[in-house]
């Protein structure tokens, strides 16, 4: 009977581990790589960001999705976790990067990083996983299922 309950007790364990390996949430692709994202598709999901996080899976970021594509600015208000900050064109394109950007805790004050042409998505990943994806201009992203094209308001 111990032996029916230690295997019970092993899957029970590995049940949720296999489940966030399984892109059973919203997910894109960028690079050849798969990153499960949290969607901030609102204005109030976009001003939180990734606010007051101390740790982001390596297989995980955040996409942001704007109404409209124009030039966009992020900054780091609160971040604790040092990112990069990926734009993406209306046609789902990348347009640019800003790599490895510091946490900042100097709330208003903290610096303003830019995209380097008009962007209406952008993917906010670790700090050094955008440089190994190799990425040039006019590569694609893409979008898997249920993840909204147009942001709300």
């Amino acid at each position: 009977m111990p032996a029916v309950f230690a295997r019970l007790l092993l899957i029970a364990a590995i049940w949720p581990l296999a489940a966030c390996s399984s892109n059973a949430g919203p997910w894109v692709e960028v690079g050849g790589q798969r990153f499960q994202v949290e969607v901030a598709d609102d204005a109030a999901e976009r001003e939180r960001g990734l606010m007051f996080r101390d740790y982001l899976a390596a297989d995980a970021g955040m996409l942001f999705v704007h109404a409209r594509e124009e030039p966009l600015a992020y900054w780091m208000k609160n971040t604790r976790i040092p990112l990069d900050i990926l734009y993406f064109d209306a046609e789902r394109r990348f347009v640019s990067m800003q790599a490895g950007v510091p946490p900042c805790s100097a709330g208003d004050a903290c610096p303003n990083y830019p995209s380097a042409g008009p962007a209406k998505y952008v993917l906010e990943l670790n700090a050094g996983r955008a440089a190994a994806l190799g990425l040039q201009a006019g590569d694609p992203i893409l979008f898997g299922p249920g993840i909204p094209t147009t942001g709300r308001p």
